[in-house]
């Protein structure tokens, strides 16, 4: 294994992007119906989050097979650190009311772009 910021080091010295990111693997613990009541309150958060600057991508998740949701999510934040960005999903409503739970990683954006207008 590699420490993460030698890895860091390592991918910005041969020219990748080296963006690190937080990601946010949300599940439900709780019933559909419990997700759907908190649903507004996680809304309004992750707006209040793309605003601050701090909410890169968000999201539900299918199952595996691609054909039903899932009820999870993925959350893809931007921090100073794994501590800041465990905080920030830590009071989103979904795991402030114990709905859902989360794991969360750090992510190395190494290349690639977004473009809105792909079906």
């Amino acid at each position: 294994m590699v420490a993460w910021t030698k890895y860091k080091k390592t991918a910005r010295a041969r020219g990748s992007l080296a963006m690190e990111l937080f990601v946010v693997i949300s599940t439900p613990v709780k019933s559909p119906d419990a997700v759907k009541a908190a649903l507004p309150g996680h809304l309004a958060y992750q707006v209040k989050q793309e605003a601050a600057g701090n909410l890169a991508l968000a999201g539900p998740l299918s199952n595996f097979s691609g054909d039903e949701m899932a009820g999870e999510g993925l959350i893809v934040y931007r921090a100073k650190s794994l501590a800041a960005a465990r905080e920030i999903a830590e009071n989103d409503p979904m795991h402030l009311t114990r709905t859902r739970e989360f794991t969360i990683r750090r992510w190395l954006l190494n290349e690639g772009f977004l473009k809105p207008d792909i079906p």
